[in-house]
């Protein structure tokens, strides 16, 4: 191998990098520590992960012979090896590479173990599938790297995206105790309530923006290529179970919120209860469903979740004939809370989150009714700009990454 080999993919670095814009980063970029040999981001198709890579690199790198940036989906690899590559590159001085879609390469955790054990000084970035199950892997990368996931845009970012306001993050318990005054400084700039709207509607994936018009039809088609690609780059599945978890996915989309009876939903899909059980966890780790259960979800002990909502009320509008507002509330929540608590279905309300705090998600004129009495009990109410005592806007639950 020599420079002539590598060409390829160097161009398609440079042009990539030379399209990358730095004024906007996502809330991940500055939590990353940047500093460890081999570090991993995974996410949901679409989010933003190859455009994270890239704007950090840029801002790095002075001198663009350090490092290389490389998709392991590209045809390149269909005759060249991925350790000819890292060998090459290594022996000529770079020691910074850059990984992006790893889930694309069969053997890609023992070759990135190698990596890390043989090249002593070869600093790796990688992004993946937001499927990986880096601890269940054959070869143990856990403690060898740190592990991030890049979800979706917020709604907190999806302004500073849109230009129209700048504020700072706020973790659930700083939002539970003081609202009232961050609500009261956001709402005083901007108008939040058709902000939000706009959100739901088109605000999620960061693609939305060079999509225009055609964007839910584009939502709609990486939601295809999940199932399609990434899912089996991952799993071990048939054709046969592709055609069922895409079916399974519409019976979803088409009644949501779900309250799964798996039997009936086995029979629908002409599958064994674990199968369908399986096929309903897959979509969730792929950041398609958003998965609702009495306690805490473990992908090693599947069990029969209460509800099943979309991941997003992007991919709602997207795909879903039911466009219920209390629904779409109600998957906004999960969706931006569940990024950063442990969601469960309570016996009471509509949320618990991280054991402790119970929610009702509902309309502005929503009542304790359902929750009266009970401890660390809160509204998140849709329609209002501001609220008062534990009655919270709903557009606030967007604020916490």
């Amino acid at each position: 191998m020599d420079y002539v080999d590598i060409q390829p993919l160097v161009n398609t670095f440079h042009r990539k990098l030379a399209a990358t814009d730095l004024r906007f980063k996502r809330y991940l970029y500055d939590r990353i520590n940047w500093g460890v040999r081999l570090i991993g981001i995974k996410g949901a198709r679409g989010v933003g992960k190859t455009t994270l890579l890239l704007q950090h690199i840029k801002e790095t790198f002075a001198n663009l012979d350090e490092v290389l940036y490389v998709s392991l989906d590209n045809l390149w690899f269909n005759n060249h090896s991925l350790d000819e590559l890292v060998e090459f590159l290594y022996t000529h001085g770079v020691v910074n590479i850059y990984f992006d879609e790893v889930h694309k390469h069969k053997n890609w955790t023992q070759l990135l173990k190698n990596f890390y054990d043989n090249y002593p000084d070869l600093n790796i970035v990688y992004t993946g599938s937001a499927m990986l199950a880096i601890d269940n892997s054959k070869t143990d990368l856990s403690r060898r790297q740190s592990l991030y996931t890049l979800n979706g845009l917020s709604f907190r970012e999806y302004l500073e995206y849109e230009g129209v306001a700048v504020i700072p993050a706020i973790t659930l318990e700083e939002l539970l105790d003081n609202h009232i005054g961050y609500a009261m400084d956001v709402a005083s700039k901007i108008k939040v309530l058709k902000c939000f709207d706009d959100y739901l509607n088109k605000g999620y994936y960061p693609y939305y923006k060079e999509s225009g018009e055609d964007y839910l039809m584009r939502v709609a088609e990486v939601a295809r290529l999940v199932i399609d690609s990434d899912i089996p780059a991952v799993e071990d599945i048939t054709y046969t179970t592709v055609q069922k978890i895409k079916k399974l996915l519409m019976v979803i989309a088409e009644n949501v919120p779900l309250e799964p009876n798996i039997n009936k939903l086995s029979a629908e899909l002409e599958s064994t209860r674990d199968q369908t059980l399986k096929m309903l966890y897959l979509l969730d780790r792929a950041a398609l469903l958003c998965l609702l259960t009495d306690k805490v979800k473990d992908y090693k002990h599947l069990t029969g979740p209460k509800k099943v909502y979309l991941n997003n009320a992007n991919l709602m509008h997207a795909l879903s004939g039911r466009m219920a507002k209390g629904t779409i509330r109600e998957t906004f929540f999960a969706n931006q809370v569940g990024a950063v608590s442990a969601l469960t279905m309570p016996k009471q309300g509509d949320f618990m989150a991280d054991g402790k705090y119970l929610f009702e998600v509902g309309g502005s004129r929503k009542t304790f009714d359902q929750i009266a009495d009970l401890p660390n009990s809160y509204l998140a109410l849709d329609d209002i700009e501001t609220g008062s005592g534990n009655r919270i806007p709903l557009w606030m639950f967007g604020c916490l990454y």
